[in-house]
């Protein structure tokens, strides 16, 4: 059996018949390198698996392969935060992609981004039912399409219909006026017969809606209207039937795909039949050789700066989805206290949906590129004052759309609340309190929160600022505000620095001290080690040079014990190496504490290597303690943070309770 393969559903026996079309699903895409958990994913092993499904010898004969995309690529992610979304182009490109249709991320950087993104595809983006009348009658936002044809090579009629939900609309920061948003059933009852009538024999939906609004669409299509829906939005993989129509999402993040084929019902009787395959893209599916090449080249001007180590954890970090979105996480907890105290504030409040790791961050090394992956929006964190009825109001809408993963979802500081989401969505709040007390409703707080909720974002109109014709007071507005990624590396940094830099001012050493007093007071900080390190902690005295780096006149350092990184790097960038530590560092960066040979015989040849290396160790180190019934400092919470920083160890303290 192909590595990664399972069967999601089956109508026809393989054995009968050759399908009548061969399909392939896919949908919210958005780091090209490979994860470290399965499915690691990863676009160049992506690649591999499409190229086997429409060049294997075991398809020969069969129709060309069809491929439909559901949304959701130009954003957010490391790369984007520079690129703006260019980047994902040309690997969109090469999977070759027929059709696609729009996701609410993909407006991240504005409409006419998405324009001149979606001109450079080599395939049409649809989204029928959001119309902007600044472009025409029944023109859908940014030029994009309605519907298209496709025609299969053996000359079957495909037609597809693009299909959006209300609810990202109010996600997105920066949308035309006036927009006119169309019933999603409404839409297709309406396209579908026309295709037909066009000579479409098979209707497809491309959707970007949660689960339960692609089966509200289902349940309310007339039967044989539309054979299967494709949708996107939601980060999991699932398939049902409801009234007739498949129903179905493909994973997330080049880590799952559907490869489907479609077969034209026996004794001529209407609809389709499906089988559906569902491809986990694991280890073993090797990389395709070409876009190895277009990773490696995306990624080779940001690597040096994002492998930077900024921090450390002693406890994993949970930044699922699944469990940002509904329950308290230890991540929300940490970030969201970082916030109050970076402001002072009684309270913050911050959207899951902040948080897009998506994975459990293992102790161990935390980079730059953990946090830019984890918090890559670019609103930053604002003051409010409200009142505590506009408070309980947030927590509603909080908690409003459960049990669907919406991002609005609230990780909080300063507070604590229940819910039940069994009541009815704006009641399902239970209790909240604020140090103690329950939270008065005439009474005014402040509260740390972002920006894109202080513009009304995302279902949180209570907390709508003045300026934007809101009652929210604004103490530290979006133009003076922070980003969540800079505070974090402020935090980082200081925890480094807080008594040690002789340059460090009294006003910085105030602030950071009062936000460690009062972020550490709950144990959630582990000292650095007390023991040596295996090698020298400090860079040397005098740092090794080498011959001044052609038409520069400058010289090149290094700090460590792998200096060919560094002789890769000058040659690729054309410059001096970068600190090993955080660049905001005024003197010599600490070497990271790590043995010169690994744990058999050999060197380790790199850093990541060395990495590598000391988490395999800490694995089998944690393994061997649970089974011998012994304590172990490296697995667990309580482990001992490295020598050049301290080590931070959240936890979940059941500030946010679901009421069965």
């Amino acid at each position: 059996m192909q590595p990664g393969l399972s069967i999601t559903y089956a109508s026809v026996p393989e054995a009968d018949r050759s399908p009548n079309l061969r399909l392939i699903h896919f949908n919210d895409v958005y780091h090209v390198e490979s994860g470290s958990a399965e499915p690691i994913g990863g676009v160049a092993r992506f690649q591999s698996l499409m190229n086997y499904y429409r060049d294997d010898v075991q398809f020969a004969g069969q129709p060309d392969i069809l491929t439909f995309f559901s949304g959701d690529a130009f954003n957010p992610s490391l790369e984007s935060s520079v690129t703006k979304g260019r980047h994902m182009v040309p690997f969109l490109n090469n999977l070759g992609i027929d059709v696609a249709c729009v996701g609410n991320h993909d407006l991240d950087f504005g409409v006419v981004q998405l324009r001149h993104l979606a001109s450079a595809c080599h395939f049409p983006w649809l989204l029928a039912n959001v119309l902007d009348p600044a472009l025409g009658e029944a023109v859908p936002i940014a030029n994009c399409g309605a519907t298209c044809m496709l025609t299969s090579s053996n000359g079957i009629k495909i037609g597809v219909i693009g299909l959006g939900e209300r609810e990202w609309l109010g996600t997105i920061n920066s949308l035309p006026p006036n927009l006119i948003y169309k019933s999603a059933a409404q839409t297709a009852k309406e396209l579908a017969p026309q295709l037909r009538e066009q000579g479409a024999e098979i209707i497809v939906i491309v959707s970007h809606q949660r689960e339960p609004n692609d089966n509200k669409l289902a349940t309310n299509l007339p039967e044989g209207l539309v054979d299967i829906i494709l949708g996107g939005h939601d980060h999991y993989y699932s398939h049902a039937v409801i009234n007739g129509i498949h129903v179905l999402r493909s994973g997330t993040d080049f880590k799952q795909m559907s490869y489907i084929e479609a077969f034209r019902k026996f004794s001529g009787a209407p609809g389709w039949s499906f089988n559906i395959t569902r491809r986990d893209v694991v280890r073993s599916i090797p990389e395709a050789p070409g876009t190895i090449v277009m990773v490696d080249r995306l990624t080779a001007s940001l690597k040096a700066k994002v492998e930077k180590p900024i921090g450390f954890t002693v406890t994993p970090l949970d930044a699922r989805f699944s469990t940002v979105r509904q329950h308290e996480s230890n991540i929300g907890n940490f970030v969201c206290d970082l916030m109050r105290s970076y402001h002072s504030a009684d309270c913050a409040l911050m959207a899951g949906g902040t948080i897009r790791g998506d994975q459990i961050y293992p102790p161990g090394i935390l980079r730059l590129k953990d946090v830019l992956n984890c918090f890559p929006f670019e609103d930053p964190v604002v003051l409010l004052r409200v009142s505590g009825q506009a408070l309980i109001d947030a927590l509603e809408n909080g908690v409003s759309e459960l049990p669907a993963l919406e991002g609005r979802f609230c990780q909080v500081s300063g507070l604590t609340y229940g819910f039940d989401r069994s009541a009815p969505p704006m009641s399902r709040v239970t209790f909240a309190r604020i140090g103690g007390q329950p939270i008065d409703p005439e009474l005014k707080y402040t509260v740390a929160t972002r920006g894109y909720m202080a513009r009304g974002k995302d279902g949180f109109s209570s907390l709508l600022v003045q300026s934007e014709n809101g009652d929210a007071e604004e103490l530290v507005c979006e133009e003076n505000g922070v980003l969540i990624s800079t505070i974090l590396r402020q935090y980082f940094l200081s925890l480094k620095v807080i008594s040690k830099w002789t340059r460090w001012s009294a006003s910085l050493n105030r602030h950071w001290g009062s936000v460690h007093t009062d972020l550490h007071r709950e144990g959630w900080v582990k000292p650095p080690s007390s023991s040596a390190s295996p090698v020298s902690a400090k860079a040397p005295g005098n740092p090794l040079t080498r011959p001044p780096l052609s038409g520069t006149g400058r010289e090149a350092y290094y700090y460590g014990r792998f200096p060919q990184e560094v002789e890769q790097h000058t040659a690729n960038s054309g410059g001096t190496n970068s600190d090993a530590m955080d660049s905001d560092s005024d003197e010599d960066p600490d070497v990271l504490p790590s043995p010169d040979t690994n744990y058999v015989t050999l060197r380790a040849f790199s850093s990541a290597d060395e990495e590598r290396r000391l988490r395999l160790a800490r694995w089998v180190i944690g393994r061997w303690t649970r089974h011998a019934g012994v304590r172990s400092s490296l697995s667990e919470s309580d482990s001992e943070a490295p020598a050049w920083t301290s080590g931070i160890s959240p936890k979940v303290d059941g500030r946010i309770v679901e009421v069965p």
